[in-house]
């Protein structure tokens, strides 16, 4: 049986720390990075507008059409670390028995912009090393969005 596995991947944003923390609570905002590799759909009450602490369920689908079943997204707001903020979605459903998911939002060590980790936790049983796999192109392609969305100040998910 597989051991879960643990994937991180940290870049660079062309934003303040505070300003990406205010967009990472934002639904809107997953909605926009995790596309159009994944798509979420709400599963009963549907995603507030600004992320609260609470479980929230979501079908999700593969390029927005190939149904993956529903994950139950835990999300909590971890107290801060000195300058370092932080969301939790401490995840899990039917195929992914835990999908802890903790990003990290600081200042850059290179004195500019901000570092943003994103790091999860995957155990799936027997499919661990595959989902984690996947993760990682997950993580990878939402990294992409989100350095895209800094830059043109996140005019895509504004209005």
């Amino acid at each position: 049986m597989a051991r879960p596995v643990t994937v991180e991947l940290a870049t660079h944003l062309d934003c303040t720390p505070d300003e990406a923390f205010a967009q990472v609570r934002r639904s809107a905002l997953l909605d926009h990075v995790a596309a159009p590799l994944i798509r979420f759909a709400p599963r009963g009450r549907p995603f507030p507008e600004i992320w609260k602490p609470g479980e929230y369920r979501a079908w999700m689908f593969l390029f927005g059409i190939i149904p993956l079943g529903w994950q139950a997204v835990v999300i909590s707001l971890p107290e801060p670390k000195g300058d370092v903020h932080f969301v939790r979605d401490n995840g899990y459903g039917p195929i992914i028995r835990q999908w802890d998911h903790w990003i990290a939002i600081g200042p850059d060590p290179g004195g500019t912009g901000t570092r943003y980790i994103d790091q999860v936790t995957v155990d799936a049983g027997a499919l661990t090393p595959l989902i984690a796999a996947f993760a990682r192109i997950f993580y990878a392609h939402r990294q992409r969005r989100w350095r895209a969305l800094a830059k043109s100040r996140f005019a895509a998910i504004e209005g």
